[in-house]
């Protein structure tokens, strides 16, 4: 089963609003949460998490511009900016930079539909490479554990590289532990020598 994906749309009219959740199927999207400003929907933001941002530009008190590098730049949500069709090209050229699409408001449902389909897509695949960093830096950080547990046993108890890596893996074996809780333990015990 393929989870929904969550949206906030900010606007500061109802009608674009009712237009974009029409769009939405609810089967693929939700929550659906809305913010008539881009302060509203910073604060939204703090406390709920979402994969898709819609601003519908001009805001009462930011134009969009500002909020969606804020949102792109701090959060992993997907941005999607509707502007008036003369502001297209010079909004679309500043947004490219930082990976939000923009669209003209002069489109359909069809159109709209594709774009967040795209958007989603887009999100998606951000959030698995995001999860797949996660992973590696945190392999990485206990490399680095494990490998000054291994200077540790060198420098002080005379050890061979081959012999701290062997007694590292033999306790880790023997205490039913990961080997980087061993680590920890032998820095533990090093660090102030």
């Amino acid at each position: 089963m393929k989870a929904l994906q969550s949206v906030l749309i900010v606007s500061a009219t109802v009608k674009p609003v009712e237009f974009i959740k029409d769009v939405l199927p609810k089967n693929d999207f939700s929550p659906v949460l809305t913010a008539a400003s881009a302060g509203e929907a910073k604060r939204m933001l703090l406390r709920t998490p979402v994969d898709i941002v819609i601003i519908n530009a001009p805001l009462d008190d930011d134009f969009g511009m500002q909020l969606a590098v804020d949102i792109v730049t701090n959060t992993g949500s997907g941005v999607l900016v509707l502007v008036k069709p003369e502001l297209y090209e010079e909004i679309s050229y500043k947004m490219e930079q930082y990976g939000i699409l923009t669209l003209t408001k002069a489109l359909n449902k069809q159109t709209l539909y594709q774009t967040i389909k795209l958007l989603s897509a887009t999100s998606n695949k951000m959030k698995k490479l995001e999860e797949s960093t996660a992973k590696l830096e945190k392999r990485l950080k206990e490399m680095k554990a494990i490998n000054r547990a291994k200077g540790y046993l060198i420098e002080i108890e005379n050890m061979s590289e081959e012999e701290a890596h062997r007694y590292i893996e033999k306790t880790a074996m023997d205490e039913c532990v990961k080997k980087i809780e061993v680590a920890e333990k032998i820095i533990e015990r090093y660090k102030y020598d």
